[in-house]
């Protein structure tokens, strides 16, 4: 074997180095866009967290919510929150930076977190969809096949498997070597613009997203077509028009919800040439990581009677604390 010369050898810790930070190149390099954008996504930002995290406070301090259906729900807000706080306030900070770094280690720890958080609600979007199901389509057996302990094992093995799941993508990802261009087409870290940049031959890391990824968004989006098959055709044995007008309302807007996170997922991970194509990751990266975030506390809470009453409730003993200057524990 032929040694390495000296040169050869600063050259490829040069470039080494040279990548161990990466650009993140993000939506436009206009000065008056950037501030128009950075007004938008901040108000995003705060409406996102504002409704995801008061979701999961009332669903925990009221006890009448406490049942799988709203277990599930604020669990997927909390993955909601989740998501924007791994992804929002880097994209904020790059709309005031000049040089938009970001380094490998916060590359990864970035796209570790995003990946948890989207894979845990592809198995509590599926968890939902079943105990909807439960509810309609076996209301007497509800209480037996949606126990307390059944609800905690399918809310922690949602946690378990995304937290498996994005630790072997992240795993995968060291094994690549970055030694060319380090600006990445996106507004975060994702894997799909990490392999393009990859120098080594990144065959086993697309193996590895086509396989876990795919299985991940495939089966639990099959769980929840099943299930919303069942309650549809349920729902158009019912004999009252407002009993039914009411559950396919309802049914509609999960599935909307579902429908653009699925779609988002499939289309940016599992359609075809998706590895090389880089184009489209941008404006599909915003629905599944700003959009949905947004949407979903309105879609699943402000549409719901029970949590609206009890929101109602909330404000109102709250406004009577601050009219009374008493201690609402009192």
């Amino acid at each position: 074997m032929v040694p390495l010369s000296t040169d050869t050898v600063d050259m490829t810790e040069v470039n080494h180095s040279l990548t161990n930070d990466f650009i993140l190149r993000g939506f436009t390099d206009h000065p008056e866009l950037k501030t128009i954008l950075f007004v938008v996504f901040l108000t995003i930002y705060l409406i996102t967290m504002v409704g995801n995290l008061g979701l999961v406070a009332l669903i925990y301090m009221e006890r009448h919510l406490h049942t799988p259906m709203y277990i599930f729900l604020g669990n997927l807000a909390l993955m909601d929150s989740f998501c924007s706080c791994a992804i929002t306030p880097k994209m904020l900070e790059n709309f005031l930076s000049k040089d938009r770094m970001i380094s490998l280690k916060e590359c990864m720890a970035q796209f570790y977190f995003l990946c948890l958080a989207e894979s845990a609600d592809c198995f509590l979007l599926a968890a939902m969809a079943y105990d909807r199901y439960v509810a309609i389509c076996r209301p007497l057996q509800y209480h037996t096949m949606m126990s307390k302990k059944l609800c905690i094992q399918m809310t922690a093995g949602a946690y378990i498997a995304g937290n498996l799941h994005s630790m072997i993508h992240v795993g995968f990802l060291f094994r690549l070597t970055f030694c060319g261009s380090h600006q990445i087409n996106h507004f975060f870290c994702d894997v799909l613009p990490l392999i393009r940049l990859s120098c080594v031959d990144p065959f086993i890391n697309e193996l590895m997203l086509f396989i876990f990824a795919g299985s991940v968004s495939v089966f639990s989006f099959i769980i929840i077509v099943i299930s919303y098959l069942c309650i549809l055709s349920m729902i158009f044995q019912m004999k009252s028009k407002d009993g039914r007008g009411k559950a396919l309302s309802t049914c509609a807007s999960h599935f909307l919800s579902v429908s653009i996170f699925y779609g988002s997922l499939f289309s940016m991970y599992i359609r075809p040439n998706s590895i090389r194509e880089g184009d489209k990751d941008m404006p599909i990266g915003v629905f599944y990581t700003v959009v949905i975030p947004l949407l979903n506390p309105f879609i699943y809470s402000l549409r719901n009677k029970q949590v609206i009453s009890v929101m109602t409730k909330t404000m109102k003993q709250t406004s009577k604390c601050y009219e009374t200057n008493i201690s609402c524990g009192n």
